[in-house]
């Protein structure tokens, strides 16, 4: 077995490489030809020449590096940052400095996120593939509500992952914010592996399931309603600073934070955690609340940006842009409920599309409240309470009592 003491034994190097100097010629060539009469002494006498003078050049250009071009970008010799500078976005304060805090619910909801870390493989599948392969295990309006499902979330967190990486982090202008947007990305990867973790086990169609939003026109179209709203800052000219622009990056939030996982989650997550109650797939619906337990954290921690993007720049909330945000919120609830109806026909699992219309609504009006608009729906009832109880429970006991899950911290990890 190799040990560290294997690898500090160092071959003795002739005393004139050791004295070498860098960034000038000749001294260059001072090493190389010591190097030359010590690779006679060993087999590798190539990989020795062509080391040193890799070695001499990385020297050479270390000594030759222009540190200003960097140092300018992080504003060196500035004051130091005070916490009242930080910003949500259009802020010049260090982005690599992470305290002083200014928005300490951001902070503690990456703490929040850690504490709730939970990896695929701890959830036994045994008894889901059992019942998936027994051909009167499900019903067929309850296999659908499987692979619908599973179809729909692998694409949806991959796009909300894409968003998060390749558009919002670059716009994003306070430290801790993108603290817990590095979590939140994080999250989402775990998310896309508990569904490839499900298809696997349960040998579904992989192809099938993971191309739904190519051929699916339920899914399909959540999923292009939600590109539509990241192409323009995903762009990499892209930059916020003027009202128009400001406006694009709030359309963008509101889109993934308010509507995809806000509102194109609830009727998959209500319909998987239902079939659990019912103890059925009880394995994916345990993967379905953690998933749950995260989302609503995404959710929670949007919805604080937003309001606070708003408080910090009230010129963008105009009566037109609420408009148009209340129209966004109207729209993603329209497509959930198509998707509803496509995948409950009939009704299953004690519920059915108009009782799922009437949560949407309910939902809806939640997200419209959360951004300080107005309601759409007087009235609108929860029809499914138990929603909310599940996402209450600890994490540290799963729901469906398949088993106690204990998790182990860095220092006591065993490799």
């Amino acid at each position: 077995m190799l040990s560290w003491d294997d690898f500090e034994t160092k071959p003795q190097q002739p005393e004139k490489a050791v004295k070498a100097q860098t960034a000038a010629e000749p001294q260059a060539k001072s090493v190389q030809e010591p190097s030359a009469s010590y690779s006679a002494e060993t087999p590798a006498s190539s990989t020795t020449k062509n080391g040193s003078a890799a070695v001499e050049a990385a020297r050479a250009a270390v000594a030759s590096l222009d540190p200003a071009p960097g140092l300018e970008e992080l504003e060196m010799g500035a004051a130091r940052i005070q916490v009242d500078e930080k910003r949500i976005i259009n802020c010049r304060a260090d982005l690599n400095q992470l305290v002083p805090f200014k928005y300490d619910w951001a902070w503690q909801k990456y703490l929040d996120g850690c504490a709730n870390h939970w990896m695929p493989q701890e959830i036994n599948m045994n008894k889901d593939v059992s019942m998936w392969k027994d051909p009167n295990g499900l019903t067929e309006d309850e296999r659908r509500i499987v692979e619908y499902s599973l179809g729909y979330f692998s694409t949806a967190d991959s796009l909300v992952a894409n968003n998060l990486v390749l558009a919002i982090y670059r716009h994003i202008t306070n430290p801790e914010c993108r603290q817990y947007l590095l979590r939140q990305s994080f999250e989402e990867a775990i998310h896309t592996h508990a569904y490839q973790y499900c298809v696997e086990s349960l040998g579904m169609d992989e192809g099938e399931v993971f191309n739904m939003y190519r051929e699916v026109p339920a899914v399909a179209k959540k999923a292009a309603w939600s590109l539509s709203h990241t192409q323009a800052i995903g762009d990499p000219n892209f930059k916020t600073g003027t009202v128009e622009s400001d406006q694009e990056l709030l359309r963008n939030l509101i889109a993934f934070y308010a509507v995809t996982e806000g509102i194109f989650f609830y009727c998959g997550f209500s319909q998987i955690l239902s079939m659990g109650r019912r103890n059925k797939m009880t394995g994916v619906a345990e993967q379905f609340q953690y998933i749950l337990r995260d989302e609503s954290m995404h959710l929670n921690f949007g919805i604080d940006v937003i309001n606070q993007i708003k408080l910090e720049n009230p010129h963008l909330w105009t009566a037109e842009f609420q408009q148009e945000v209340t129209q966004m919120i109207l729209e993603g609830m329209e497509l959930e409920v198509a998707y509803a109806r496509d995948t409950m026909p009939r009704g299953v699992l004690g519920m059915n599309a108009n009782m799922m219309e009437e949560y949407l609504q309910f939902i809806a009006n939640r997200r419209l409240s959360q951004l300080g608009l107005k309601e759409q729906f007087p009235g609108a009832q929860n029809p499914f309470p138990w929603m909310s109880e599940i996402m209450d429970l600890r994490k540290e006991k799963n729901f469906f009592e398949t088993r106690v899950i204990e998790y182990q911290t860095g220092g006591a990890l065993q490799w």
